[in-house]
């Protein structure tokens, strides 16, 4: 199952994938019914995450870099297998793209520089649609806004009925309820099926670290990906062992 996360840029995308992981390391994301098996991507996970590990010396965490657009036209892929209490296998692959391919892809669906954001769209069986709190809270609140309007009018009609939750980061910073309720309204009028997510890497009041992320990760690892339609055939003589015709 492909996740894409569809933000702009600095919104936080990439610390979710890295604070994923190291959650993860933790043994905070896994559960009885879904138990870490392997990952074929390990050293892009510990690229991502480096940054926000605490080592000894003066240099506090960091967030990890801000994903360079560069001349890439397909997003990064990083791969998560879980295995089920059933013993099946559970494989995530999540797509982690720069936030200017976004924010072109908003406002020109065919830009040239947004084939990566129109792949996410196309093959994305679970979406993150990204909402970031301290922009939409800074000088520049009613870009922020406006922006968010556009890319999610985009995002919800590319998904196209798929799995796709409203994702709020740096969850400690404060957002008048006036914007909040109008980002909501802006997701509302496009779905009423959208479930809502908040997630911080700073300790906020009454709120364990890492609870909105396990809530998150618990929702996509939870989500099914939407069936395969087989069309029916038809036989084409009278032995039922050849249900297609040779040509």
């Amino acid at each position: 199952m492909t996740v894409g996360i569809v933000g702009p840029e600095s919104a936080g995308k990439t610390t979710i994938l890295g604070a994923f992981y190291l959650l993860l390391g933790r043994g905070v994301l896994t559960t009885e019914e879904n138990v870490f098996s392997n990952s074929y991507t390990l050293t892009g996970w510990e690229a991502v995450a480096a940054s926000m590990r605490w080592k000894p010396g003066p240099l506090p965490p960091r967030f990890p870099p801000h994903t360079p657009s560069g001349k890439a036209r397909a997003p990064g892929m990083l791969h998560l297998a879980f295995r089920r209490k059933d013993g099946t296998l559970r494989e995530l692959l999540f797509a982690d793209a720069p936030g200017e391919w976004f924010r072109k892809w908003a406002v020109n669906q065919e830009a040239p520089d947004a084939e990566g954001a129109r792949w996410i769209a196309r093959h994305a069986d679970v979406t993150l649609l990204i909402a970031d709190r301290q922009a939409l809270s800074g000088s520049s609140l009613g870009t922020a806004r406006n922006d968010f309007q556009l890319l999610a009018q985009r995002t919800i009609a590319e998904a196209r009925g798929r799995p796709l939750a409203l994702v709020w980061t740096k969850g400690d910073v404060e957002v008048a309820a006036a914007m909040e309720a109008q980002i909501r309204r802006a997701v509302a009028s496009l779905s009423q099926s959208i479930p809502e997510f908040t997630v911080s890497v700073a300790p906020r009041e009454q709120v364990t670290l890492g609870d909105g992320f396990r809530e998150l990760f618990d929702w996509i690892v939870s989500t099914r990906r939407r069936g395969v339609m087989v069309p029916a055939t038809q036989p084409s003589g009278n032995d039922p062992l050849f249900r297609f015709s040779r040509k």
